[in-house]
């Protein structure tokens, strides 16, 4: 593997990111993190870099995030010269992650077959929205699009009475997780065999399978004995409830678990419930005890309720305010938010590394680079090696 000074448990290993938006470069960020070199290869139109900027054009607050640990290579893979280049970079290189659509890659001689070619021991991941051999392959994917295919809009229509997307990338990022544990496995086999292979990661599987761990439900069964979805999940009563002070997670599970949140809320005659005195809670009653737990929520504030199930073991969390998280004792106290000078935007937050590694930690070397900041360095390294 790569010559590297780097630490963490990916030290030596090279990756080439040569992807746009947020599955790829989310995937590489990780895998920069964990100690690899990753160096992306960009053009001006690379789409992360579009939106609201504070100094530096293309510098936005997503760039910032997804391509920290990361050099930055401007080529235009159009142009003979720099596209042989781009070639010589990837021979260098452990992994390769792309999301480019396949006819873009067999356009710019990118395609797994042409690079493996030249370096048979790459590791060549292609994220996409739908899988190579259907006939949705060429079709444009967006989060939207991904979260529809993949049943997780009927799952929001279901529990909440209105087909919404849910306000967040998830079908990125859990792709981008997938990205990142199929590289690290194959970089395994390669070192078990010294062989590299390539790895499909469509989004709309990835997250099909991903909702289906419990939302198969009565469906995994042939012939099925229920409906899908998880029943505590899809209710529609399943929501934060409102303190005294605030909104907080308060969600019994078990019998004890209700009957010492009625207690605590003062109301005893509510322990002695049937629905709350057996061995479980029966699904058929959830939304119906969810209702009195809404009622009994506002009789302590949420610092309240945080002592009261800490010591009854009840799960509980106080619902985080975005805007706030800085100020949060658990983000601060765990670096999960932290203040730092950026060296062409300033004072910036970055996202910390959420895994402690006992031998070998990640860090953060590298805040995110402007575009094409780093290509004479690369390049200069390229022709020395």
């Amino acid at each position: 593997m790569a010559e590297s000074l780097r630490t963490g448990p990916l030290d030596g290993v090279r990756v080439i990111d040569l992807s746009t938006v947020v599955m790829g470069p989310y995937a590489a960020q990780i895998l920069g993190d964990l100690g690899a070199d990753v160096i992306k290869i960009e053009s001006p139109s690379d789409t992360v870099r579009v939106g609201r900027y504070h100094v530096t054009p293309g510098m936005t607050a997503l760039s910032l995030n997804v391509n920290r640990n990361k050099r930055s290579v401007a080529l235009d893979l159009k142009d003979p010269a720099q596209h042989e280049q781009a070639l010589k970079l990837i021979d260098t290189a452990d992994v390769l992650i792309t999301n480019m659509r396949s006819a873009a890659l067999h356009r710019l001689g990118l395609t797994y077959a042409d690079v493996a070619a030249r370096n048979p021991g790459l590791v060549y991941a292609h994220g996409q929205g739908f899988r190579s051999d259907s006939d949705r392959a060429g079709n444009a994917a967006y989060d939207e699009t991904v979260q529809a295919a993949s049943g997780l809009v009927d799952i929001t229509r279901r529990a909440l009475g209105t087909p919404v997307y849910l306000p967040t990338i998830i079908g990125d990022k859990v792709s981008a997780l997938t990205i990142v544990y199929s590289v690290l496995a194959a970089l395994l086999h390669r070192c078990c065999t010294g062989q590299g292979q390539h790895i499909e990661v469509p989004m709309t599987d990835t997250l099909l399978a991903f909702n289906l761990v419990e939302h198969l439900a009565g469906h995994e069964f042939e012939p099925a004995i229920g409906p899908t979805g998880h029943p505590r999940s899809m209710s529609k009563e399943h929501r934060a409830r409102r303190t005294k002070d605030g909104l907080a997670c308060l969600i019994p599970y078990t019998p004890q678990n209700f009957r010492d949140f009625f207690v605590a809320a003062g109301r005893p005659d509510l322990a002695a419930d049937p629905r709350v005195n057996g061995a479980t809670i029966d699904m058929a009653d959830l939304d119906g005890l969810a209702l009195l737990a809404d009622e009994c929520a506002p009789a302590l504030t949420t610092a309240e309720w945080e002592e009261v199930c800490a010591k009854h073991s009840i799960p509980m969390a106080p619902v985080l305010e975005l805007e706030h998280a800085h100020e949060d004792p658990y983000v601060s106290d765990g670096h999960l938010l932290e203040p730092v000078v950026h060296p062409t935007e300033g004072p910036i937050r970055t996202i910390g590394i959420p895994v402690q590694f006992s031998a070998t930690p990640a860090s953060i070397r590298r805040l995110a680079p402007v575009p094409g900041q780093d290509t004479a360095e690369v390049l200069a390294e390229l022709s020395g090696h």
